[in-house]
């Protein structure tokens, strides 16, 4: 073949030769939408099939962006948050379509499971000993510790501040640490902090009770009261086991918890009804509901085990009369599927009763 050139170019040929140049891809539209075929199709496209399209695109739409009727009512609920945004409950279709199930444990047939606890058992047991031995240990350690520090920067105080090396009374002053670490300290056996703690309960605490003021009758029936019954508990003979402690005479304790006892027992007998108010004055004593009218049920449903126990070891049965007027009470209230109330607020001859639900957080109001 010769070499010699042709009697023209390729630049006096104007033909786009688009089926073997590469083009981009806006191009390959720009140009399929330009020419005269699709013009002749759309021309030919009816309104109809126009609709149709237009249906087909609202339907899909519905179905990736609507949220269910069942749950439409609550999923339009918002909460509000601490920090002022407002969560609202519920999502899309299309995220609850996307959302990968949870992964599920394998499995195991009965003989296998059986197998390898045999197996775990048999690898734990000749550490078994040293292993919680040393875990007793590491807790032990970290009470002391604890203790250390609350002694050196907040004896007498209820909680130690550890960044500022201060104590703050937070819980009425009446020593929470001291009286809510006694009965640990006994069971551990570290007789040196149940020396100190009962030492200074014996000294300090049933003075502080007679002159200190305002006290939440659920901390303080849980802590102080508590603790201190913990610790006659433990101090005294049960059941033909006879432990020894150093400290005060079980006595001590015993006496102690009654006088307080006695105070807060005016959180009950103040009352309209037979829920008691949750703050008590001890040094008057007086009792009055909260500022805000609101009285925890998990509250006080909670303070029977302390009065039952006191009443079982004093042999006065008011405490343990007074405590079981709440759940009494509570039986005959009415229950939403089976719940209780979480809030009770008073006013003058009516008890407003408050049931609230996590998901979506929904309060209902009942007058009784």
């Amino acid at each position: 073949m010769s070499n010699k050139s042709l009697p023209y170019s390729m630049k006096d040929v104007h033909y786009d030769n688009a089926k073997f140049r590469q083009r981009s891809f806006f191009k390959v539209i720009t140009q399929t939408l330009f020419t005269s075929k699709v013009k002749r199709n759309c021309q030919s496209c009816s309104t109809g099939k126009f609709l149709a399209l237009l249906l087909i695109f609202g339907l899909a739409y519905l179905l990736f962006t609507h949220t269910s009727p069942a749950h439409s009512a609550t999923d339009r609920l918002g909460v509000k948050n601490k920090e002022g945004n407002i969560t609202t409950y519920g999502g899309s279709r299309l995220g609850k379509l996307l959302r990968k199930p949870p992964r599920l444990p394998p499995r195991l047939p009965p003989d296998e499971k059986v197998r390898n606890s045999s197996l775990s058992l048999e690898r734990e047991k000749p550490n078994a000993g040293s292993k919680w031995t040393a875990r007793q240990q590491s807790v032990k350690e970290a009470f002391i510790h604890a203790w250390s520090g609350y002694k050196k920067y907040a004896m007498g105080s209820d909680e130690l501040m550890p960044l500022s090396k201060q104590g703050v009374d937070g819980l009425g002053g009446l020593g929470a640490t001291i009286v809510d670490a006694l009965d640990t300290a006994m069971i551990m056996g570290v007789d040196e902090v149940v020396s100190e703690a009962g030492s200074w309960i014996e000294v300090n605490l049933l003075d502080r009770i007679t002159h200190k003021g305002q006290v939440n009758l659920f901390e303080t029936t849980i802590r102080v009261l508590g603790g201190l019954l913990c610790a006659y508990h433990l101090s005294v003979r049960e059941e033909g086991i006879n432990l020894a402690h150093t400290g005060p005479k079980p006595a001590v304790y015993l006496e102690t918890a009654k006088n307080l006892a006695d105070r807060l027992l005016t959180a009950f007998t103040s009352s309209p009804t037979p829920i008691p108010f949750s703050d008590v004055v001890l040094h008057d004593p007086s009792a009055h509901p909260a500022p805000d009218g609101l009285s925890s049920t998990s509250e006080v449903s909670t303070l029977q085990l302390e009065f039952n126990y006191l009443s079982a070891v004093s042999g006065d049965p008011k405490y343990s009369m007074e405590a079981m007027k709440v759940l009494e009470h509570m039986k005959t209230l009415p229950k939403v599927e089976g719940l209780v109330p979480i809030f009770i607020r008073y006013r003058p001859f009516i008890l407003l009763f408050f049931w609230k639900t996590t998901l979506p957080k929904l309060r209902y109001q009942f007058a009784m």
